[in-house]
């Protein structure tokens, strides 16, 4: 016999927050539990997701380095939390669970002042600043690596490595075999930045593309996202090329054109390393230099050592490093499909319903999970003043 339990999801408005959150909301709904979402005004813009859940908006102050930002940061803190014990009263979940960012926080101060059980999942191979803070009063922490940094020893019984979810879209991809590629087939490549692209791919990538073979380089079908203020130049560049390029701003359907990619070139961030090992696709991946504690490089680390990608340092992504790379990865005989076969053995396709269960488990038996090796222990965020 089922029983139907009601849980609150609680998530920073970007893509990396978000998208997990919403992935383990349809488990959880699919189960017959009812689901409501905590977020910022930027994450309930997010189109396709959460529509069959409740989403609250609620103010989240965000806490700089700069003393003058924390009477602010504490005021939206409270009345956030204020407003998340509201609806605790309404909603009345079994559990709420924090995916990171700060719009998270107010829910799960809420969530322990009510004593409702809380959990946490962190996205990335470095436990981020709310997480960190919550680590300690949470009753779970569920973790997308193996190997996670500035988590406290302390806290180790607690830890579950469940993977980071992604949508069932990208699942299905696994499912599928890598594309057919032979040395006479077109060779598809798709360039993706994050949520707006990265002006240095749409600087270096067609540079270097054009640094290719001249037979390789006419087989090449390049699809990339560019940022408004790129996308004409780089439209130009692959012209004079002769590389045909589909280019946008935004892509809404990055399932279906990852399922036809031989090669992804990217950005290293948590939702895109889980989705390209899900699906089993090699990579070249180059990590936000400026990523809190350098966290991209750290998620990219995992795909990297098993072989299932290369990381080129912002810092050396030039348009003759990136040329070399694509060489040894995809016309060296084998090579690219040897990296789809190690990035694909990094997916965890079953996190979505491992942190169901975990969620589920809140308060009885634990679920089973491979261990997760502790990092440093962390800094200590300064949130004083804050009541719980």
């Amino acid at each position: 016999m089922s029983i139907s339990r009601h849980f609150v999801l609680a998530a920073g408005g970007t893509g990396g927050h978000m998208i997990p959150a919403h992935a383990v909301a349809q488990e959880l709904m699919a189960r017959g539990h009812h689901v409501a979402l905590v977020t910022d005004e930027r994450g309930a813009k997010i189109p396709g997701i959460f529509e069959a859940a409740q989403v609250h908006v609620l103010p989240a102050g965000r806490m700089t380095k700069s003393p003058l930002s924390w009477p602010g940061a504490l005021r939206s803190i409270l009345a956030g939390r204020a407003m998340a014990r509201r609806l605790h009263e309404t909603f009345k979940p079994t559990a709420v669970v924090g995916f990171g960012g700060y719009p998270a926080m107010p829910a799960l101060l809420a969530a322990m002042a009510d004593g409702i059980p809380t959990a946490i999942h962190e996205q990335n191979a470095v436990l981020g600043r709310v997480n960190r803070f919550a680590a300690r009063r949470v009753a779970a922490i569920a973790t997308a690596y193996p190997d996670v940094a500035r988590l406290d020893p302390r806290y180790a019984d607690k830890v579950h490595l469940v993977g980071n979810p992604v949508r069932e879209e990208v699942k299905a991809l696994r499912e599928e075999d890598f594309p057919a590629l032979t040395d006479e087939s077109v060779f598809r490549l798709l360039v993706i930045g994050g949520s707006q692209g990265a002006s240095i791919l749409s600087t270096v990538v067609p540079e270097g593309l054009g640094m290719l073979p001249l037979a390789f380089r006419r087989r090449l079908q390049v699809t990339q996202q560019c940022r408004a203020e790129d996308i004409e130049r780089v439209r130009a560049t692959y012209a004079q090329l002769e590389i045909p390029a589909d280019l946008a701003t935004y892509f809404n359907d990055v399932p279906e054109k990852l399922g036809w990619s031989h090669l992804v070139i990217a950005r290293a961030g948590a939702s895109t390393l889980a989705e390209l090992t899900c699906a089993g696709r090699p990579a070249i991946l180059i990590p936000l230099p400026s990523a809190m504690d350098d966290h991209q490089t750290a998620n990219a680390r995992e795909m990297t050592q098993a072989g299932g990608a290369r990381t080129i340092p912002q810092a050396r992504f030039t348009a003759v490093e990136l040329a070399k790379q694509m060489q040894k990865m995809a016309m060296e005989p084998g090579a690219l499909q040897n990296a789809a076969r190690r990035a694909r053995a990094c997916g965890r396709p079953d996190a979505a319903r491992d942190m169901a269960d975990l969620l589920e488990s809140i308060g009885h038996a634990p679920i089973l999970n491979d261990p997760v090796k502790i990092g440093p222990a962390p800094t200590k965020l300064n949130l004083q003043g804050v009541p719980a």
